[in-house]
């Protein structure tokens, strides 16, 4: 963990079970950090999107009395100390080559992600859906599931597509007579036939397609409107997709930053999942 401003606060939220609102407080001090400590409550509620209130609920969580005890915490560490360079005096097996790799394709996506644009017009896409399919063939199954799963706590109508056969075209026509203007598709190596045939339906039946897919190459690009590009890691027996994961988690904030009412659906769940007691403390 880095000892910069921003590697400090992240080690302060390592341990502590947080809502997906305070996930996003945390986040945003996180993208803040040299602001944070002379931030008001309200300042920081307003940057993070979130009420008042969940700010100081926030600071609670962390073991604070507040949000001023959380603020002069923060004011008061000190700076660290400078770093001492170690030389690496052994090679890297081949584990750590693959990690070091995904590593690189997520500052690859960080470069890609300069320019916002793309991400934002995605965001806007894919809140206006209603229904929002999302579609996720075999390896990249999971990443459509992560999607759909964190997504249908913002969005009021998420549809996962994660089984092939005759049923997938049902499922699409579904979709589209339910009110549906796109669809998302994670697609990932080997890319299955059946997802270049499903996109290709989708289009023709009237769905604006946004695709993460490992390169702006790959076999799916022709049957998109907007592709996204994350790669995936090839060091290992199976490819590992750390940097679609998080492209899919951007999305995610793109989108939930289009729909006015996202932040009340979230604060909404988390009354709701206190009251259940839903997750264990």
């Amino acid at each position: 963990m880095s000892d910069s401003p921003a590697g400090r606060l992240q080690a302060l939220f390592e341990g502590h079970r947080l809502t997906p609102t305070q996930r996003r407080i945390a986040h945003c001090m996180v993208r803040r950090a040299g602001d944070v400590p002379f931030l008001s409550s309200v300042e920081l509620a307003e940057l993070a999107g979130v009420s008042q209130p969940s700010v100081t609920r926030f600071a609670v969580a962390l073991g604070f009395d507040g949000y001023p005890a959380l603020r002069r915490h923060l004011r008061e560490v000190a700076p660290p100390e400078p770093d001492t360079a170690e030389g690496e005096d052994e090679a890297l097996n081949e584990y750590q080559q693959a990690v070091l790799a995904e590593i690189e394709n997520l500052r690859h996506l960080a470069g890609l992600l300069a320019d916002p644009a793309p991400v934002e017009r995605a965001g806007r896409l894919l809140a206006r859906s209603r229904p929002l399919p999302v579609l996720g063939l075999r390896a990249a199954s999971s990443q459509a599931r992560g999607f759909a799963y964190f997504a249908a706590k913002v969005h009021p109508d998420v549809r996962l597509l994660d089984e092939a056969g005759s049923m997938l075209t049902d499922r699409v026509d579904a979709a589209v007579r339910a009110g549906a203007t796109a669809l998302l598709c994670f697609a990932l190596p080997r890319h299955p036939r059946e997802v270049v045939e499903a996109l290709e339906y989708a289009r023709a039946a009237g769905l604006t397609v946004v695709t993460v897919a490992e390169s702006a190459f790959a076999p799916v690009a022709a049957h998109s409107d907007l592709l996204i590009p994350a790669a995936v890691g090839t060091g290992l027996a199976f490819d590992t997709a750390c940097a679609p994961m998080m492209l899919g988690r951007v999305l995610l904030e793109a989108m939930a930053d289009e729909l006015p009412d996202a932040q009340a659906r979230l604060e909404e769940f988390d009354t709701k999942a206190a009251a259940r007691g839903l997750f264990v403390e």
